[in-house]
C-alpha cells in the first residue's frame, strides 16, 4: 500500500471514517463514500469505525438505515468495530467526524506515525467542523446530507 504520509500530494488508497459508536454517521459515510468513489471511478478502500466500544459488533442504528435506504445506500449488512491503533497503519487517510472524535483518535495514535487525521464537515464547504451526531439530535436525513456534501468535497480534492 501506498501510504499519503510519504507524499502528502499522493492519492490515498485507504480511508477510514471514524465516529463515536459507528452506528450511524460512520457507517453512512462509508457507504455514501464508497457509491460516490465508484462512480468517479476511484478505486479507494473505505471502512468506518467509532472511539467507543458501546455497539461494537451491532448494526447501523435503524433510523440511519432507514435515512440511507431512501436514498439507496444500503448500511444495514455493516457492523459497528472500534478504531484500533492497528488502523494507523492499513490506512492512508482517518477522517474524524466531530471534534472530539479527533481528539479521541489522537490519543491513540502509536508514536511516530504520521497518517493524516482530520475533520471530516469541513469538506462539505458547510462551513461547520462537525457532522451533528443523529443518535443525539434525530436529525438522521440532515446528517446524511452533510455526509453526502463531504463526500463530494473529498473526491473533488482527490480528482
Amino acid at each position: 500500500m501506498t501510504h499519503s504520509t510519504t507524499d502528502p500530494t499522493a492519492r490515498p488508497a485507504s480511508i477510514l471514517i471514524v465516529c463515536l459508536g459507528n452506528i450511524c454517521r460512520s457507517p453512512t459515510a462509508e457507504a455514501v463514500l464508497r457509491a460516490r468513489l465508484a462512480a468517479a471511478g476511484l478505486d479507494i478502500e473505505v471502512d468506518s469505525a467509532g472511539t467507543g466500544d458501546w455497539h461494537v459488533g451491532e448494526a447501523p442504528h435503524v433510523e440511519m438505515t432507514e435515512a440511507a435506504a431512501a436514498k439507496d445506500y444500503d448500511i444495514a449488512a455493516l457492523r459497528a468495530r472500534q478504531i484500533a491503533p492497528a488502523d494507523f497503519a492499513r490506512f492512508d487517510l482517518i477522517l474524524a467526524a466531530d471534534p472530539s472524535n479527533l481528539r479521541d483518535i489522537e490519543a491513540i495514535r502509536p508514536a511516530g506515525n504520521t497518517t493524516p487525521v482530520m475533520l471530516f464537515a469541513p469538506l462539505s464547504g458547510s462551513g461547520q467542523d462537525a457532522i451533528p451526531d443523529p443518535y443525539f439530535t434525530g436529525d438522521f436525513a440532515g446528517a446524511l446530507a452533510l455526509v453526502e456534501a463531504a463526500c463530494d468535497g473529498l473526491i473533488a480534492q482527490l480528482q
